[in-house]
C-alpha cells in the first residue's frame, strides 16, 4: 500500500465532516481579485483558514499580504443579519462564507466599499483604519464612483448615493413594492449571470440603472413547516411559459435627473447585461425566444439606443460571460459561433483559431483582451489577445483557470490537480513570448499570430517559459483534502465521451469486482470531468473508498466541447444526456473487468438528481438503484429563461416539456430510489419532488424521500452536508446488496 491509498483509507472515515466544515474546500480560497491601474497591488478576499467561514479583506502589494478589514473587529464575531435582498443575492451566487464576501472600488483601487451585517463600510488602500459610512438603511450591493467620492448603493429596493461624509440622496424610490432599483432579478441572476443592477459613468456623475418590476410574475410562497408560526415568504419565480419581469434602464444624475434608455422591449424582454465606458452606456438585450442578441448603444441625452450589432442562432444564442465589451478604440468584443467552434471576435474579426473555445472574456485593457478559452474539454485556460501579437495562452499545467490583468500584471486563479493556487505574473504586458497561438488565416480581416499554440506544461499553474519573469503566489489557506483523488481520465463510446474513474486506493485490479456508482451533473453550464481537484471529484474518490467503482461523464449538452456539442439537447434534455450515462457505462464495463454492470449505482444533484432519477425510470435493466438530489422533474415549474432556451415556449412546445421530464413516468419505477430536497429551495422548487412523490405513491411505487427543513438549493448547514454523504452511501450500498426489483 502506498502513502496515497493509506491516507485514503485512513481519512475516509473523517471527509464527510471535513467537507462540510470547509463548505466544501471553498474556506480559505483567495477570490474576487482586483487590481490597481499600475499592477502593483492586488486586492481580494479571503477567510483566514481553511474552516474559518468569515471573508476578510486584504491586500498584497510588494510581496506581502495586509489585512484590509476584519469583520470581527468592525461588527463582531457573528456574521449578523443581512437584508433580505442580500441573501438572495448570495443564493444567487451559491456564496458560502460570511463577513466581507463581495466589495467594489474606484477606478485607482484606492478606495474599497463592502456591506457588512447590512451597514456601509469603505477602507482606503493606502493606509487608516476602515470607517463606515451613514446609510439610509441596510445596504446591498455598494460601489464607488470612479474618481472615489461617492458610494452608490441599494436599500429597500431604492437607489441611493452618498458621499464619505454621509449626504446622502435617493436618486430612485420604489414605486411599490413589486418595483427595484438596481438589483438583478431572478432569472438575470439565477439564469443569466448577470449579478448587478447598475453601473457608474466615468465621469462619476451619472449611473445607468435598471428598473424591474415583479408585479406580472407568479408568486410561490415558500414556508418552514418545521416551523409553523412563521409565516411563508413570497418569491417571484417566472416558470416556463409565464410572464418574466418587466425591466428598464435610466440614467440617473447626481444632480437629479432621469433619462429613459428607449428600446424595443416587446420584441427583446431579456436585459442580458450592460456597462459604461468611454464611448458611453451600452447594453444587450434578448429575444424571450433567445434567437436574437443585439448590443445597443445609448445616447446619454436622450436615452435612444442605435444596433451596434446582432446575433442570432436557430436554436439559441449562447451567453457568454463578460460580452459584449469594447476596446478603447471602439472595438466590439464579443463571441461567434460557427460550425463546432465558439471564437472571439474584436471589431469583427475572429481572433482566435479554430477549435478554441472561448468560455469568458474576463476583461479590456486597451486594445488587449483577458479571455478563458478550452482547446480540451478537460482543461480551461486564460488567453490574452494582443493586436498585433495573436493570442497567447498565460496559464500552464493543467487545470481550470480565470485571473484578471491591469498595468502589466496578472493574477491567475486556477484549480489544478493539487488544489487552489494563485500566481501574480509581472511585466506580462509587452509583446509575445513563446506559446501563442495562431487565429484564422492572414488577410485584411484577421489577426494572427506566430506560433501553434502553448503547450500543455506541468509547471506551477501559470506561464513558466523562459522570457517570463518567476511568478509570486497569494497563499490559498484552504484544508487539503482527507482523500485524494486518483481519476483515471477516459476517452469512451463512439462520441468520445470524456469520463473520469475513480477507484478504491486499496482495490487490486483483477482481485474482484467492484459495484458501480454513476456521479454526473450531465447538464448545460457544468462540467465535472477535468484535470484539476476540485471538490467533485474529492467525493467522488471518497465513494470509490467506500467500496465503488466511481465513473463520472460530461455528456452531450455539457460546455467546453463546441456549439454543436452544447445544442445537440434543443428541445430534448433527457435522451442524449442518458444515452451518454449509458453509453459511456458500458464502454467501461468493457475496458475495465472489475466493474460489475449487475450492480450499479446512479447519484446527483440538480440536473444530476434529474438525470439520476430518469436513470431507474426508463433504464431499469442498467441500473439498479438511484438518489436524486433537488431533482426537476416537471420541467414546466422551472425559470422562463433557462427552461425556455433548451425547450421553447410550453405552450408551442409541449412535447419537449412532456418527453422531458420526469413527472408522468412514475410508472415504469422498478428500481431503489431516495428523493432528496430542501423545502426553502427557491431556485429547483421542493414541490418538484413532493408532487413526483405522490404521482409515485398513486402509482404504487415503493420509495424513499428525504426533506431537508430550512435547506436551499445548496444546504448549508455543516452537520447535513456531513450526514448527506452518509446517508446516500448507506442508502446505495443497501440497495445494490438487496438487489430489489419491485418488477
Amino acid at each position: 500500500m502506498n502513502s496515497t491509498q493509506a491516507i485514503n483509507s485512513t481519512d475516509s472515515a473523517d471527509f464527510p465532516y471535513q467537507f462540510a466544515r470547509s463548505r466544501r474546500f471553498s474556506l480559505g480560497v483567495p477570490r474576487h481579485f482586483t487590481l490597481s491601474p499600475d499592477g502593483s497591488r492586488v486586492l481580494f478576499v479571503r477567510t483566514v483558514s481553511g474552516t474559518d467561514p468569515v471573508g476578510r479583506l486584504w491586500q498584497y502589494e510588494g510581496g506581502t499580504e495586509r489585512l484590509l478589514a476584519d469583520p470581527a473587529l468592525l461588527v463582531g464575531a457573528g456574521s449578523g443579519a443581512v437584508p433580505e435582498e442580500e441573501r438572495l443575492r448570495r443564493e444567487r451566487a451559491r456564496e458560502r462564507s460570511v463577513g466581507v464576501v463581495s466589495y467594489a472600488t474606484d477606478s485607482a483601487a484606492r478606495l474599497v466599499a463592502f456591506a457588512l451585517s447590512g451597514a456601509l463600510w469603505a477602507v482606503r488602500t493606502d493606509g487608516g483604519a476602515p470607517f463606515s459610512v451613514p446609510a439610509a438603511g441596510p445596504v446591498v450591493d455598494p460601489r464607488p464612483s470612479p474618481d472615489g467620492r461617492h458610494i452608490a448603493y441599494v436599500s429597500r429596493r431604492c437607489f441611493h448615493v452618498v458621499d464619505l461624509s454621509g449626504t446622502d440622496h435617493r436618486l430612485a424610490a420604489a414605486e411599490g413594492p413589486d418595483v427595484s432599483y438596481g438589483l438583478a432579478e431572478y432569472v438575470a441572476a439565477e439564469s443569466m449571470h448577470r449579478m448587478r443592477g447598475y453601473w457608474w459613468a466615468p465621469d462619476s456623475r451619472h449611473v445607468l440603472v435598471a428598473r424591474a418590476d415583479t408585479g406580472p410574475v407568479e408568486r410561490r410562497y415558500i414556508g418552514d413547516p418545521a416551523d409553523p408560526t412563521k409565516p411563508p415568504r413570497a418569491i417571484p419565480y417566472p416558470a416556463a411559459g409565464t410572464p418574466n419581469a418587466e425591466v428598464t434602464l435610466q440614467i440617473l444624475s447626481l444632480a437629479g435627473q432621469r433619462v429613459d434608455v428607449e428600446w424595443d422591449r416587446t420584441a427583446y424582454e431579456y436585459l442580458v447585461d450592460a456597462g459604461w465606458d468611454a464611448h458611453g452606456p451600452y447594453l444587450a438585450v434578448q429575444s424571450r425566444d433567445q434567437r436574437v442578441v443585439r448590443t445597443l448603444s445609448v445616447d446619454p441625452a436622450t436615452g435612444a439606443t442605435a444596433v451596434l450589432h446582432e446575433r442570432t442562432d436557430p436554436a439559441w444564442v449562447e451567453l457568454v460571460a463578460g460580452t459584449p465589451a469594447r476596446t478603447a478604440s471602439g472595438a466590439l468584443v464579443l463571441p461567434e459561433d460557427d460550425g463546432d467552434t465558439r471564437y472571439l471576435t474584436v471589431g469583427g474579426r475572429r481572433v482566435t483559431p479554430e477549435g478554441l473555445q472561448l468560455c469568458a472574456v474576463l476583461g479590456v485593457e486597451g486594445e488587449r483582451v483577458l479571455f478563458t478559452g478550452s482547446e480540451d474539454p478537460l482543461e480551461t485556460h486564460v488567453w490574452r489577445h494582443d493586436p498585433g501579437h495573436g493570442c497567447r495562452r498565460l496559464s500552464r499545467g493543467p487545470g481550470r483557470y480565470t485571473g484578471v490583468a491591469r498595468g502589466g500584471t496578472v493574477v491567475l486563479s486556477g484549480v489544478t490537480p493539487r488544489g487552489n493556487e494563485v500566481g501574480v505574473l509581472r511585466g506580462t504586458g509587452r509583446g509575445a513570448a513563446a506559446g501563442t497561438a495562431s487565429g484564422p488565416e492572414s488577410g485584411p480581416e484577421s489577426d494572427t499570430g506566430t506560433g501553434t499554440g502553448a503547450d500543455s506544461g506541468t509547471g506551477t499553474g501559470i506561464h513558466d517559459d523562459a522570457s517570463s519573469p518567476c511568478p509570486e503566489v497569494i497563499a490559498s489557506l484552504a484544508e487539503e483534502p482527507l482523500v485524494t483523488p486518483r481519476p483515471r481520465h477516459l476517452l469512451l463510446g463512439e462520441r468520445q465521451l470524456r469520463g473520469a474513474l475513480f477507484l478504491p486506493s486499496w482495490h487490486e485490479e483483477g482481485a474482484g469486482k467492484l459495484p458501480v456508482l454513476l456521479d454526473p451533473y450531465g447538464g448545460p453550464g457544468g462540467q465535472q470531468v477535468g484535470r484539476d481537484r476540485e471538490w467533485p471529484s474529492c467525493v467522488s474518490q471518497w465513494f470509490a473508498e467506500q467500496g465503488f467503482a466511481v465513473l463520472v461523464v460530461d455528456g452531450r449538452g455539457t460546455p467546453n466541447r463546441g456549439p454543436a456539442w452544447e445544442k445537440a439537447v434543443l428541445g430534448d434534455q433527457l435522451t442524449p444526456a442518458l444515452e451518454d450515462q449509458v453509453d459511456a457505462l458500458r464502454a467501461a464495463g468493457a475496458r475495465f473487468d472489475d466493474l460489475d454492470l449487475t450492480r450499479v449505482a446512479i447519484r446527483g444533484w440538480s440536473f444530476g438528481g434529474f438525470l439520476a432519477a430518469a436513470a431507474v425510470l426508463h433504464h431499469p435493466e442498467v441500473f439498479h438503484a438511484a438518489v436524486a438530489g433537488a431533482p426537476p422533474t416537471d420541467q414546466r415549474l422551472y425559470d422562463t429563461h433557462w427552461k425556455e432556451r433548451y425547450l421553447g415556449d410550453p405552450e408551442e412546445h409541449p412535447e419537449n416539456y412532456v418527453r422531458s421530464s420526469l413527472a408522468g413516468h412514475g410508472h415504469l419505477l422498478r428500481r431503489r430510489l431516495l428523493l432528496i430536497h430542501g423545502l426553502a429551495d427557491d431556485n429547483v422548487a421542493a414541490a418538484h419532488t413532493l408532487r413526483f412523490s405522490a404521482e409515485l405513491l398513486a402509482a404504487g411505487k415503493p420509495h424513499s424521500v428525504l426533506p431537508l427543513p430550512g435547506a436551499t438549493h445548496l444546504p448549508a448547514d455543516d452537520t447535513v452536508n456531513a450526514r448527506l454523504l452518509l446517508f446516500q452511501r448507506d442508502f446505495l450500498l443497501d440497495a445494490l446488496a438487496a438487489g430489489v426489483d419491485a418488477g
